[in-house]
């Protein structure tokens, strides 16, 4: 607290201070906008981040004059109303041209504030831009303040026309309160801010406003469109609860007043849209412009360059060999694209390429193998799905009235021939046998699904964990619909390995439907359900009750960075009706009610790794193990990694907490935190309000818990999930995202075929190559790391976010025990004994490597959930 120092500055003293700013020119994609001329292509995507193409600042002297205002407010020393007394204004002064500290774009400049001695010490100031363009402001530094040194003031934050706010723009100083600790002149201010940032819930919002509000899921659909775009609304009901994204307050459709029109112009809170230095960070604008403008093109090439469809592996192979051969007026067209270049390497004859994906760069043919189909669902794109297998045959959830019985047909005659000699029951009594079901989820929606131009099955896999530590597939069950209706239940067949002739063929397209539904349930549930929807209340609810000035505001905030920027953009291009996801996934029309569905079932404690294990038996609990649990999997890349991951993120978070809050009972008594937790749960996830799961907030323990689950979501589980989106499922033979068709059934043309032809059937039947085009300029962008990104252990505010030493040197102990797992984790992959490590690929685990370069690495995590 501030004591002892008023007297201490002289009457008529001034502060000199620097003021760090960016111009909003500098902001600006150069690159974009030259290929928003040259092709139109980016359209309403300036809209998503917020407007930062427009009128440029000329020069830095624009700054100067009467542009810009500050006053600095006490924290000290209070008027008549008890609010700290406001300084004279004061305006920017000379462009200082050099020094030390200033980051890549940015600009400083000279200021000093008249100060007299009953003022006391700064701990906010005022700013007013009496300029027509906004700037991002970095942050404010007073130095040499009496008794205090250097005082710093982080802002990051863009700053508009005063006239465009209600109420003068204010920043706190880097001291971090809790809300009974802040200093009695400055509580007026935090509460009024929080005021301004919380709304009042109505009116649309427009792109200078920095509130946050709640909204379901009702803008995916377009019904004004075509009746064929209208979707349903998901939240706010118990049909499709759903967590609450961002309110834009934009006007219902005329065709059904529950759903929201759509525009390109989808409003963020202002400061969620900070922009970017470079163009090739600027991802959320390529996927906008891949998704309305290359997609377009390469589908409409296709027919001009040839075949339509794959008919061979190595058709498949020349996407990353040969290439795609354009006409001169398409590749035209694309070449002005920002990241063209990088998405697609040219050879300079007019042939687009892809990358070659990391699991076809050692051995082109080892996706085929059961070792690597096995290994994926542990070290793979979609690693925290598989369960121990404790019943036999498995069993089903699903209501026996509606869908009949839907116990598994799997038999111990099926699998005991590949149990290297023991039995069913001996297997499961040593938790040796596992499985990765994708039944219960998809069965409703099979006859809807499957009246569309696509077939799918409901899926199980049972797998046997081997004495080399590997896992075996012994069974695969296809389920489908009874023609009598779903009631009579499923009409379900079983395959087991074969490696020989047509059955082999059989039982490779067996793995190939398993695969379709673990891209879907990975792309809609593990992807965008379980990291980036459930995220966004956290963001919103943070913003609206925890000032920045509070500990838990501080914690959060890297672990929010473009989120809601990304999803907002997701909404617009890949998740909504007929968007990217619906055209090349499975799921199809239903993919995101789907996801509410499996919804249903979320509990926020159980994202706790650990947690997560033993809900799905792949650990047990073991008071001797470093973390807790013992992995039944010893060799289980994701879950090993992650939980080093993890205990180094619980180890930082307890060590924060505990510097702040003394006792449970200061806990308790923090108002701002309390009103967060309460709305977080009734509003942000308020489907799921009244679950019993829901930690109290009452103790120390359940905040650490809390706050180490959501970071653990934002930044390791989504970079588990993410980046290997390119690296595994660019070669769209290991991933197919779709099938088209049912198995071949003998006595048909296609099952004759196979025996001539294996490899035209399998293409005939997965994913086709005008949305294997799609898929691959997608996830190649969403796999990608940009130049600008900020990782587990970095804050982009390097030690000025606290002005508390203890918490710096924790957060430094972070990054260094964080260097350490990374070094641990490369030692792993050396270890030939560990084979699920590498696998027949020879793709050693590296997606949970803390640091990565900028692109296409296949590791590092980022701190938030960016792209």
């Amino acid at each position: 607290m501030f004591s002892g120092v008023t007297g201490l500055i002289n009457r008529g003293q001034k502060l000199k201070g620097t003021v760090v700013l960016m111009r909003k020119n500098v902001l600006d994609i150069n690159e974009l906008t030259s290929a928003q001329s040259a092709s139109g292509i980016i359209g309403g995507a300036i809209g998503v981040i917020g407007g930062a193409i427009g009128t440029t600042v000329d020069t830095l002297t624009a700054f100067l004059g009467r542009s810009v205002a500050l006053k600095l407010i006490s924290a000290t020393s209070a008027d008549a109303s008890g609010k700290g007394k406001v300084g004279k204004q004061t305006f920017l002064e000379g462009v200082i041209t050099s020094l030390p500290t200033l980051g890549a774009g940015q600009s400083a400049f000279d200021i000093h504030f008249e100060w007299d001695t009953d003022m006391g010490v700064p701990g906010a100031f005022y700013i007013e831009n009496f300029m027509q363009v906004e700037f991002y402001l970095v942050s404010l530094t007073l130095e040499d303040v009496p008794n205090q040194g250097t005082i710093h003031f982080p802002c990051n934050s863009w700053v508009y026309n005063s006239k465009l706010y209600k109420s003068d723009r204010i920043f706190f100083s880097n001291k971090t309160y809790l809300p009974g600790d802040m200093p009695a002149p400055l509580k007026k201010y935090r509460e009024e801010e929080l005021v301004v940032l919380r709304g009042d819930g109505t009116g649309e919002r427009k792109e200078h406003e920095r509130i946050y509000d709640y909204d379901v899921y009702n803008d995916l659909g377009n019904p004004d469109s075509n009746a064929r775009l209208a979707r349903p609304v998901l939240g706010g009901n118990t049909t499709f609860p759903y967590p609450r994204r961002g309110r834009t307050g934009r006007k219902p459709t005329k065709t059904d007043p529950k759903s929201e029109s759509r525009s390109d112009n989808v409003y963020l809170p202002r400061d969620e849209a900070f922009g970017h230095l470079k163009s090739s960070d600027f991802l959320v604008y390529i996927l906008k412009s891949a998704s309305q403008n290359v997609i377009p093109q390469l589908q409409s090439a296709l027919p001009l360059v040839g075949k339509t469809e794959f008919d061979s592996f190595e058709d498949v192979r020349d996407l990353y060999e040969g290439g795609i051969k354009l006409p001169t007026n398409i590749l035209s067209d694309l070449s002005p694209i920002p990241l063209f270049k990088e998405l697609f390497r040219t050879d300079g004859e007019q042939a687009l390429k892809f990358p070659v994906p990391k699991i076809i760069q050692v051995d082109k043919s080892a996706w085929m193998t059961d070792e690597e189909f096995a290994r994926e669902m542990i070290a793979g794109l979609n690693p925290h799905v598989i369960k121990v297998l404790k019943e036999f045959p498995p069993q089903s959830k699903l209501d026996k009235q509606l869908y009949g019985d839907n116990t598994s047909t799997i038999t111990k005659q099926h699998v005991e021939s590949s149990l290297g000699g023991v039995t069913v029951e001996q297997a499961i009594s040593n938790n040796k046998l596992f499985i990765l079901d994708h039944h219960d989820p998809l069965f409703p929606y099979l006859s809807k699904i499957n009246k569309t131009t696509t077939k799918a099955y409901a899926t199980r896999t049972v797998l046997f964990l081997q004495n080399d530590g590997t896992l075996k597939p012994v069974a695969i069950e296809l389920s489908k619909p009874n023609p009598q209706g779903d009631n009579y239940g499923p009409i379900s067949t079983v395959y087991t390995p074969t490696k020989q002739g047509v059955d082999g063929s059989i039982w490779q397209l067996a793995k190939a439907y398993v695969v379709v539904n673990d891209s879907c349930f990975h792309q809609l549930v593990s992807h965008w359900l379980n990291t980036h929807a459930v995220v966004e209340p956290f963001i919103i609810a943070t913003n609206r009750h925890l000032s920045v000035v509070h500990p838990i505001h501080k914690l959060l905030l890297p672990h929010y960075r473009d989120t809601m920027n990304i999803n907002a953009l997701a909404r617009n291009v890949l998740v909504n009706a007929e968007g990217i996801i619906e055209s090349t996934f499975l799921w199809g029309g239903y993919s995101l009610e789907m996801s509410a569905v499996v919804y249903k079932d979320w509990v926020l404690t159980e994202q706790a790794l650990p947690n997560d294990l033993l809900k799905r038996g792949v650990a047990v609990e073991d008071s001797s193990s470093p973390h807790g649990v013992r992995l039944l999997i010893e060799d289980y890349p994701y879950a090993a990694d992650g939980l080093e991951i993890w205990g180094a993120i619980k180890s930082w978070v307890e060590e924060y907490v505990a510097f702040y809050y003394k006792s449970d009972a200061a806990l308790v008594q923090d108002s701002e935190l309390q009103a967060f937790w309460k709305e977080l749960v009734e509003v942000g996830h308020g489907d799921k309000k009244n679950e019993s799961w829901w930690p109290k907030m009452q103790t120390r323990a359940e905040l650490v818990q809390t706050c180490s689950t959501l970071i653990w979501i934002a930044s390791a589980l989504h970079a588990a999930v993410n980046f290997g989106q390119y690296p595994y499922g660019g070669y769209i033979l290991n991933r197919p995202t779709l099938s088209r068709q049912f198995m071949p059934e003998k006595g048909s043309k296609e099952y004759d075929d196979l025996a001539k032809n294996p490899e035209k059937v399998f293409l005939n039947i997965i994913t086709g190559k005008k949305e294997t085009l799609t898929d691959l300029t997608i996830i190649e962008v969403l796999s990608r790391h940009a130049s600008d990104e900020q990782y587990l252990g970095q804050r982009g505010d390097g030690d000025n976010w606290t002005a508390d030493t203890a918490p710096i040197e924790a957060f430094k102990r972070f990054g260094k025990k964080l260097v350490e797992i990374e070094q641990k984790l490369i030692q792993r992959n050396n270890d030939e004994r560990l084979r699920n490590r590498y696998g027949p690929a020879q793709m050693p685990y590296t997606l949970l490597y803390p640091s990565s370069e900028e692109g296409l690495t296949f590791r590092g995590i980022p701190n938030s959930i960016s792209i």
